[in-house]
């Protein structure tokens, strides 16, 4: 069936109620759904919560009878496997819906294209494809830990208009306005994990935590929102266990490439997780942080809240996928300290090229988000 303007506009309602659950649902991928009736909306919601109603069993129960005859709008392939809940293809079959469009196929493997296959056997029409790009993008996480095994990666920095993070002496607080602190608080809460290393953790002594009193109001905010694991890459095991984060709600895993069982058992103590994994070339094996993320802990998307030595590290191995950088209206000089530590870049053919895919003002400062193309 052809693609009409109502399709889009209907999927658009679609993609924005899955940002209703940007902030609660992972593991499990944001979806939104819609179902239309006669030209009017008779049902319509969004996963809220792992192990809650998906989006369609939200959907029919507010169309109810009038799902009949009806077509389905939907941000993700419906699921056709028993899970935490039961599969939605069942309930879309079961409530008459004659038409279903798909924004794009899940990408986990108990589904993929499985569900959309089960829709059609049982004489659904199913259009697939709308607004794909959109719908991926919401859940970019975890198309990349269902395709790569690993989570999809963000670095947040905080500079100044000359390219500098903090003073020779370590001062950083505060380079960026309070409304750019403000927002990065909403980058962690869509973020299933909030990575940073034992530097900034010695130096800093930081929570990472969501502040749920700083989000900013222009985001949906729901009911619930899950605290991120805190990651941290301690290649020694430098750090405390009197870290203020080990004391905090949540989850901590401090991996390391150090075989110091007492300081282990004593960060265990304090309410860390430490996972030890080799050392190369004096660096923990971060593709191997990566894929543990992904495959053991389920993680989504990592946001990377750290200094030039860890980020470099990330940078050179071709893990950040993305590049969030407030930067302020200040100059501080060569003297202090810059985004990344680097090997000398010696011929313009050494550069690392990006994409920018957003540019907005935040008060006074301007959020530049970039993709590696290297990435």
């Amino acid at each position: 069936m052809p693609i009409a303007l109502s399709d889009q506009l209907y999927m658009v309602r679609a993609l924005r109620l899955a940002e209703h659950g940007l902030w609660s649902t992972h593991p499990n991928p944001r979806v939104g759904c819609v179902i239309v009736r006669e030209g009017q909306i008779v049902g319509e919601g969004w996963h809220e919560v792992a192990g809650g109603p998906h989006a369609e069993i939200v959907a029919l129960k507010m169309a109810k009878e009038k799902a009949s005859g009806a077509t389905c709008y939907v941000t993700l392939e419906p699921c056709c496997h028993q899970g935490r809940t039961p599969p939605c293809t069942d309930a879309l079959i079961k409530a008459g819906i004659t038409r279903v469009v798909v924004a794009i196929t899940d990408p986990n493997p108990m589904v993929c294209s499985k569900g959309i296959e089960q829709l059609r056997a049982a004489g659904i029409t199913v259009d697939t494809g709308l607004l794909s790009n959109e719908a991926e993008q919401l859940n970019c996480g975890f198309f990349m830990r269902m395709r790569h095994e690993r989570p999809f990666i963000r670095c947040k920095m905080a500079m100044s208009l000359d390219g500098r993070t903090a003073m020779a002496s370590g001062e950083s607080q505060w380079i960026t306005s309070p409304e750019s602190r403000s927002d990065v608080q909403a980058w962690r809460a869509r973020s299933s994990a909030i990575m940073t290393g034992a530097g900034t953790v010695l130096a800093d002594n930081p929570s990472l935590s969501v502040r749920e009193e700083q989000l900013p109001t222009y985001y949906p905010k729901p009911a619930v929102i899950k605290p991120p694991l805190r990651v941290i890459i301690d290649t020694h095991l430098s750090i405390s266990p009197a870290a203020r984060l080990l004391s905090l709600p949540g989850n901590t895993v401090i991996f390391t490439a150090s075989q110091n069982e007492s300081i282990s058992s004593l960060l265990e103590k304090a309410g860390a997780k430490v996972i030890h994994l080799p050392n190369r070339e004096g660096q923990i094996d971060l593709p191997g942080v990566c894929r543990k993320l992904a495959t053991e802990f389920e993680v989504n998307e990592v946001l990377v809240e750290t200094g030039a030595t860890l980020s470099g590290y990330l940078l050179r191995a071709q893990l950040i996928d993305e590049l969030i950088i407030y930067m302020a209206p200040i100059l501080m000089g060569n003297k202090a300290k810059a985004l990344f530590n680097l090997p000398d870049l010696t011929t313009l053919a050494q550069r690392i090229p990006l994409e920018i895919t957003d540019i907005r003002a935040i008060a006074s400062d301007w959020r530049i988000t970039a993709r590696l193309k290297t990435a």
